[in-house]
């Protein structure tokens, strides 16, 4: 079996845990594995199962996630995690639809997690298995198209249904991995295949364990395929940022409910004209700071989306009352107990206020 031997050793490989699946499946939400694995191994220490994640403080979640970003993902776990102990006894529940119910889950992952921690013939679609399935069968069209998305899942169930009628004859040295069953070992294999072989560029087709049975390599187009859409125009955004000190305080801010990396931690910043000149003096004015002796701390670029951003930051010593929606005044040494937006931790580390 390809998978068995070709499969790369990854941490929630080596369970059969819903619990420790299911966080590693919503981890690894446009996140890279190399990314997920620390916060994946440090979680599993932290928060074990689910009732430790459903009874954990909200400010202990969002520390446990910094830097993993799309920080909607870890409250919903919570919430999932709180259903789990409520409605089904602290158990993870084992059928699809039950899953599929729990907030921050959708076909994908209940589908993962079906297969993976349960065996069941449940089929799962993501990028890798996407690029995998367009090669092989040579599926034409946008997979973001609503008819096209479905063939996908179509194709995904057939092959995962028929997996499930095969017997094969298990391995023998008892590990997760090898007992996991015939539907978790086509889904993984999918995805490692798409991961690891039938890579977007340069992909390793004499490599590859279905070379023979590939449309897109006996016809030569595997470069054609999938057909992927034009990606949406970028758009430039500018903001300012101050880390403004008092003594040994710092003002800093939480985001509120609502809106990207909500309950997340900050310097005060704004947004400010593309060609503003004077970008310190106007963000001070919008901020309703009165602050002198502003010094330069340097640009922290970043993207969200389609927004490619730019956080011009400055040090600065506050000259008056500071209004209440620019900050309140933190002691410096709470400032690593808590979760700040990823370019605010690159500003943290500017200023010499974080982690080296």
């Amino acid at each position: 079996m390809w998978f068995a031997s070709h499969a790369r050793d990854l941490p929630w490989r080596r369970t059969l845990d819903p619990y420790a699946i299911w966080v590693s499946e919503i981890m690894l939400q446009q996140t890279q594995v190399k990314t997920v694995i620390p916060y994946f191994e440090r979680w599993l220490r932290e928060l074990p199962d689910v009732t430790t994640l459903a009874a954990a403080p909200a400010n202990r979640l969002h520390k446990l996630w910094e830097g993993l970003g799309y920080y909607t993902r870890v409250r919903n776990l919570q919430k999932a995690a709180q259903i789990v102990v409520t409605q089904h006894d602290a158990r993870f529940p084992t059928g699809f639809d039950a899953i599929l119910a729990l907030p921050g889950i959708g076909r994908y992952t209940a589908g993962a997690v079906s297969s993976i921690a349960f065996n069941q013939p449940r089929p799962i679609v993501d990028g890798n298995v996407v690029r995998v399935l367009a090669r092989l069968f040579a599926v034409r069209g946008d997979p973001k198209d609503k008819t096209v998305a479905e063939q996908f899942w179509w194709r995904a169930a057939t092959l995962v249904e028929a997996a499930s009628r095969i017997k094969l004859v298990p391995l023998a040295d008892g590990s997760p991995l090898q007992l996991a069953g015939n539907c978790s070992a086509l889904n993984q294999s999918l995805m490692e295949l798409g991961a690891t072989v039938c890579t977007p560029v340069n992909p390793r087709c004499g490599e590859c364990p279905v070379r023979s049975l590939c449309t897109a390599q006996s016809t030569n187009q595997v470069a054609h395929f999938p057909q992927l859409g034009k990606r949406a125009a970028t758009t430039r955004r500018r903001f300012v940022a101050f880390v403004v000190r008092r003594a040994r305080k710092v003002l800093i801010r939480q985001r509120p409910v609502g809106v990207v990396n909500a309950q997340l931690w900050e310097f005060p910043n704004v947004e400010v004209a593309l060609k503003e000149a004077a970008p310190a003096v106007a963000a001070a004015r919008d901020l309703g700071l009165k602050v002198d002796d502003i010094r330069p701390l340097g640009t922290v670029r970043h993207s969200i989306t389609r927004y490619r951003i730019s956080l011009e930051c400055f040090r600065a010593e506050a000259a008056g009352r500071v209004p209440r929606a620019a900050g309140s005044w933190t002691p410096v040494n709470q400032l690593t107990d808590l979760a700040f937006t990823a370019a605010h931790q690159k500003l943290l580390k500017r200023a010499g206020l974080g982690p080296a």
